[in-house]
C-alpha cells in the first residue's frame, strides 16, 4: 500500500492494482477527469515524486511529457510514495453516478449536421448534475457521450446538441430513426468540466461545434445566479468554419459583462467576427492571462493547441480547465 500527497497537504492510500483516480474516489477525494478510459487529457497530472506505471497503453501523452513525468491519474499505477502537483476539486460536490431511463421530448434540426434533442426524465428520478457535466446515452447497446446543454434544474427536461456522423450509430439513430417518446438509457453525470470558485477575473469559454453544449450550460447557471454581477468579465470564443454552422448564440441570456465573438476559419464572405482559430481570436484581444481562467471544449486538436498557446502566453496551467471530444468508432 503507497501514499498519494496532494499539493494541498491532502493525502490517501493506494495499492498496486488501483488507478490514483479511483483510489482518490474511494478516500472521498475527487479529481480532474472526463472520459476515464486515458483517452483525453482531462486526468493529466505531474509526478514530483516517485513513480508509476500504466494500466493500459497510453495514446494521449508524448514521449517528451512521459520523460517530464506526467501521467493519467484515471490509468496510472502506483509503484511507490507519490506526491502529485495537483489539488483535489474541494467543496464541489459530485453527484453520484446513476443509470436512468429517458425519453425523448423532442427534435429539432438547427443545422444540416447538428440537432437539439430534449431528453425527460420520469417524475421520481432524482437525477442531479454540475452545470457543464455529460452523460452517456444508451439505446440497446449502444453508448455514446453528450454534453448536457442546459443548467440543472429540478424537474426540466436535459438538452444535448448531437452532431451527425458518417457511419455514427448513435447519431445514425438520432437523425434517422428516433421519434417522441422512444425509450433510452442515461448513465451519469460524468467528468468535471464546470466552472470554479476563482478571484481571477477574466472567465473565458473556447467553443467549437457542440462543443459549446456544456459552455452554454455553464453560462445559463451564471445568469441564473447572478454571478454575473461579481465584477467578473466574460468572454466567450465559439469557433466553426462558416457562418452556417453556428447553432446557438448567447444574446438571450443578456449577461451584460459577456463578450461573443465568432472566429470563422473559412469563410469567404463577411461576418461579423473573426477569421481564424478560437485560440487564435483570444490572443486578438489582449486579454490578461495572468488573471484568467480559461475553459475549452471541443474537438482534442482545439484543446491541446489553445492549451499550448495560451501558457505560452502567461496563463497558468492550473487555470485552463476542458473537456475533449473523443470520437468513437
Amino acid at each position: 500500500m503507497y501514499t498519494v500527497h496532494l499539493k494541498n497537504n491532502k493525502k490517501f492510500t493506494c495499492d498496486a492494482n488501483t488507478t490514483i483516480f479511483e483510489a482518490a474516489k474511494k478516500a472521498g477525494i475527487s479529481l480532474e477527469h472526463s472520459c476515464l478510459t486515458a483517452r483525453c487529457r482531462s486526468c493529466v497530472v505531474k509526478v514530483l515524486d516517485g513513480n508509476t506505471q500504466d494500466k493500459n497503453d497510453d495514446m494521449v501523452l508524448t514521449d517528451e511529457e512521459k520523460y517530464d513525468k506526467y501521467t493519467l491519474s484515471c490509468n496510472a499505477l502506483p509503484t511507490s510514495d507519490l506526491t502529485l502537483d495537483i489539488e483535489d476539486l474541494g467543496d464541489i460536490i459530485l453527484h453520484d453516478k446513476q443509470i436512468v431511463p429517458v425519453k425523448i421530448n423532442s427534435i429539432e434540426q438547427l443545422t444540416k449536421d447538428v440537432i437539439k434533442v430534449k431528453l425527460r426524465l420520469p417524475p421520481t428520478a432524482k437525477f442531479k448534475y454540475n452545470s457543464g457535466q455529460y452523460v452517456n446515452l444508451i439505446k440497446g447497446a449502444i453508448k455514446r457521450s453528450y454534453s448536457i446543454a442546459n443548467a440543472y434544474q429540478e424537474k426540466t427536461t436535459l438538452e444535448f446538441f448531437i452532431k451527425k456522423y458518417e457511419n455514427g450509430a448513435m447519431s445514425n439513430y438520432l437523425f434517422n430513426e428516433a421519434k417522441e417518446n422512444d425509450l433510452l438509457r442515461m448513465e451519469g453525470p460524468l467528468g468535471s468540466f464546470f466552472i470554479r470558485n476563482t478571484e481571477k477575473e477574466n472567465i473565458i469559454f473556447l467553443a467549437t461545434g457542440t462543443g459549446v453544449a456544456p459552455i452554454k450550460a455553464i453560462l445559463e447557471r451564471i445568469k441564473a445566479s447572478n454571478d454575473y454581477t461579481d465584477n467578473k468579465n466574460y468572454w466567450l470564443f465559439l469557433g466553426a468554419r462558416y457562418k452556417d454552422d453556428i447553432f446557438w448564440n448567447p444574446s438571450d441570456l443578456n449577461i451584460p459583462n459577456l463578450k461573443y465573438i465568432r472566429a470563422l476559419s473559412r469563410e469567404t464572405s463577411p461576418f461579423d467576427g473573426v477569421k481564424g482559430y478560437v485560440q487564435e481570436a483570444l490572443l486578438k484581444e489582449d486579454i490578461d492571462l495572468t488573471n484568467a481562467q480559461v475553459y475549452a471544449c471541443g474537438s482534442n486538436e482545439m484543446i491541446k493547441s489553445a492549451k499550448s498557446i495560451l501558457t505560452n502566453n502567461n496563463l497558468s496551467e492550473k487555470d485552463f480547465f476542458s473537456d475533449a471530444f473523443i470520437c468513437t468508432s
